[in-house]
Order: C-alpha cells, then sequence, then structure tokens
C-alpha cells in the first residue's frame, strides 16, 4: 500500500520520501521507478521531511516510529490489525482500545488518522474516479483530530474517492477486517459505506 500511494502522491504533483526498515540503499529500484520526484531516506529522515507521514507497517506494542520526528505532523495509518501476522494485543481483542488509538499513544505528538485501510493496493488506480463521477467508490478515514479529516478528505478527492468520515479512533474498528465495509472493499459507495459501517458489530476476543 506504500508504494501505492506514493505513485498516486507523485502523478498529484507531491514530491515523496521514501523508507523501510533495511535502509535507503534497498529502495533504489523503487525509486527509480517513481523517478525524479520520489528519494529514499531512513525512517527518521523521511518522518522529519515530510509535510504529513503514511506509515504502512503494522503495529508494534513497543514503539518503532520516530517519535520526535513525527511531532506536530499528521500521521496517516494504513495498519489494520491481524493477529495471524502480528500476534495476539489483549487491550484490542477485549475492545478496550482500538489498533489506531495505539498509534496515536506512541506518538502522542502527532495527529493520527486511520485511511486507505479497505481498499486493495491495486484498486487506488482501478477504481479512482473524477470528483462528481455518479457511483464514485468512497474510502472512510478516522481520527481524533479535525484537521487530519481535512488532509485525508483532500487527498481521497485528488486521488479519486469520496470520504465517509467514522471518526474518533475508537470507531475506527468499524472499517476493520471482518466487518462488512471491509468484505465489500472493492467497490462501495458513499452511501453504502456510511451503511456498511453501522452495519458493524464489534468482535470481542476473550
Amino acid at each position: 500500500m506504500g508504494s501505492q500511494i506514493a505513485r498516486a502522491a507523485i502523478a498529484n504533483g507531491y514530491e515523496v520520501v521514501i523508507a523501510n526498515s533495511r535502509g535507503p540503499e534497498t529502495l533504489k529500484h523503487l525509486t527509480d521507478e517513481l523517478g525524479p520526484s520520489a528519494r529514499a531516506a531512513t525512517a527518521a529522515e523521511a518522518a522529519s521531511a515530510g509535510d504529513f507521514v503514511v506509515i504502512a507497517v503494522p503495529l508494534k506494542l513497543v514503539n518503532n516510529m520516530p517519535v520526535e520526528q513525527l511531532a506536530g505532523k499528521i500521521v496517516i495509518d494504513t495498519n489494520n490489525y491481524m493477529p495471524w501476522r502480528d500476534g495476539r494485543f489483549p487491550m484490542i481483542d477485549s475492545g478496550e482500545k482500538t489498533v489506531h488509538e495505539l498509534r496515536q499513544e506512541q506518538l502522542p505528538g502527532s495527529k493520527v488518522a486511520k485511511a486507505f485501510t479497505h481498499i486493495q493496493a491495486p484498486r487506488l488506480f482501478i477504481s479512482s474516479r473524477p470528483p462528481g463521477t455518479p457511483d464514485r467508490h468512497a474510502l472512510s478515514v478516522s481520527s481524533n483530530y479535525p484537521e487530519a479529516i481535512e488532509l485525508v478528505t483532500r487527498l481521497y478527492d485528488q486521488f479519486g474517492f469520496d470520504t465517509v468520515d467514522n471518526s474518533p479512533l475508537s470507531e475506527s474498528w468499524r472499517s476493520g477486517p471482518g466487518q462488512p465495509a471491509w468484505m465489500a472493499h472493492e467497490h462501495q459507495t458513499h452511501a453504502e459505506l456510511t451503511a456498511n459501517l453501522a452495519k458493524a458489530r464489534r468482535i470481542i476476543m476473550r
């Protein structure tokens, strides 16, 4: 998802700085493909460089994100909680917190938004449509900060999607794996996504 968001951003006039856990030199193939509007850096350097930042890696209970460099910035988190991949987090399984509330706690100086989480990466281009297109595909966003909602709404529109606000972060579970909004990820209009979010039922694991 991270590389697809980078492609969509560059197509809309943004410059991007990309990082991973293995070091900038391992991203040369991707930056060569993306062209002169992309460069690779360390995670801390990328966090410092961005006007806003996209995180496309799973959350860990022990934070591994550059907290200081992300302070004061909107952080778009594309992660979904996948116990088979991430292990079990008791506070999420019990319904006490959502994974994106945990990300917000780990980045207390940042403004976290859950976005791009219930669309398959290739569909960022396949499903994209101009503003005003009938039955345009809609995506949800959740955040505790209006300015983060505003940024994601603008990005969605530039990338070709309508927005449904599913805030605050405590409600972000409604678009998570296994929920109606997730299961219908291939195409949902604004009305359909709104209805699917309303139909969500909290899954409590004990």
